[in-house]
């Protein structure tokens, strides 16, 4: 006989840990459907996020370095696979709900708009006194109406569980504050699992595009960050002389390895101590029980610090960052004198909201290389981006 959700509901509740958030026990969702046959909620939930226009679009969205710059460095879609494959291996090992934890790192970056984290900025700077711009809270926009795919309702109608955890994502780079409906201290541990899996994956394949391209060296990383010298040290000890490509490679594949055994390990201790015996105790804990240890939090505060001000704050990096914040400012103010040109993609949605708005998330879904071609269209080519 075939595998039912009904199945799979059973499976979670004798496999998973009594303090995971199981499918069948799901808040459900805004408009009411009828339940998956084959597939538990958070599996519906998971294929609507990758079958969303929002979700195709970060293919061309900045990471770290503008798209197009390199064959070989990450995407917001290739960052977010890499989140969301992390998060299933810490959820796996923890006992918790994988569905759920990939689900909310496959829709956590949805929001972002062209241009990484200097887009958002900009953004949020042309939306001040109209309710400002925040990625995270974009996504939860994105998902809750912005999506147009169904008769019934808008937006791709996830689980509640869903977007707790992306209204409380949150890592050392994002602090969106509390969304209205989502007042619980903590989010569930799936959630709070794709928050350190966005970190964990972010501190390795920034190490790696810095290194690719030439921007960080091994030698200077040795010298500065004890996080590569330590896997450094155990790649040469474990392996001897290696090319250089499988050496670098490897030393970050180590240090990801130690990531995940460190969260792991803190985080079921701090779990067993904490006496959590469901999901909802888990939301009423004073702190978040997904942790790294301290000693581990130290050296990832020193990489961070490294990869500041080396990396994100070097000029090959953050000169055509400041070239696209004068194009989104551009096309913004260009937007909020043609309004007819945003209209036309949806009327019904820009009679909804401000116009500010209207054009905040016109451009916010643009992907870098759309967001060139409308400036160049408009202005010509007076912004150089190679």
């Amino acid at each position: 006989m075939p595998r039912t959700r009904l199945d799979l509901e059973q499976q979670e509740r004798q496999f998973l840990a009594p303090y995971a958030q199981f499918s069948g026990g799901t808040r459900g969702r805004t408009f009411s459907e009828p339940p998956p046959v084959w597939r538990t909620q958070y599996q519906r939930d998971r294929d609507r996020v990758i079958h969303s226009r929002a979700f195709r679009r970060l293919e061309y969205k900045t990471q770290v370095f503008l798209n197009g710059t390199g064959d070989h460095l990450r995407t917001r879609l290739t960052h977010t696979i890499e989140v969301a494959a992390i998060a299933r291996n810490l959820s796996s090992a923890l006992k918790l709900n994988t569905d759920l934890a990939e689900t909310i790192a496959l829709a956590h970056d949805l929001g972002h708009p062209p241009f990484g984290h200097k887009g958002e900025t900009v953004l949020n700077e042309l939306m001040r006194g109209h309710g400002g711009f925040e990625h995270n809270h974009h996504s939860l926009r994105l998902v809750e109406e912005l999506e147009q795919k169904y008769p019934g309702f808008q937006g791709l109608n996830l689980s509640w569980e869903v977007l707790e955890g992306l209204a409380k994502h949150q890592t050392a780079f994002d602090r969106p504050g509390v969304k209205k409906g989502f007042l619980a201290k903590n989010p569930s541990l799936e959630a709070q699992i794709a928050n350190l899996a966005d970190e964990i994956t972010y501190y390795s394949h920034d190490l790696d595009d810095g290194l690719d391209s030439e921007l960080l060296s091994e030698k200077e990383l040795s010298r500065h960050v004890r996080v590569w010298d330590q896997a450094a040290r155990r790649v040469k000890k474990e392996h001897g002389a290696l090319p250089d490509e499988c050496r670098r490679y490897f030393t970050i594949r180590t240090i990801i390895d130690q990531q995940i055994s460190d969260v792991v390990v803190n985080s079921e201790r701090l779990i067993q101590a904490s006496g959590v015996q469901s999901a909802d105790d888990v939301r009423r804990f004073a702190k978040p029980l997904i942790q790294y240890s301290p000693e581990r939090r130290k050296l990832n505060v020193e990489l961070r610090r490294y990869l500041y001000k080396n990396l994100y704050f070097n000029p090959v990096v953050n000169e055509p960052h400041i070239r696209a914040k004068q194009l989104m400012k551009d096309l913004f103010a260009y937007y909020l004198k043609h309004p007819g040109e945003i209209a036309n993609s949806s009327p019904q949605r820009t009679r909804r909201v401000s116009r500010h708005r209207a054009v905040c998330d016109y451009i916010a879904g643009m992907t870098d290389r759309y967001a060139i071609q409308e400036h160049r269209r408009i202005f010509g080519n007076t912004l150089k981006f190679g």
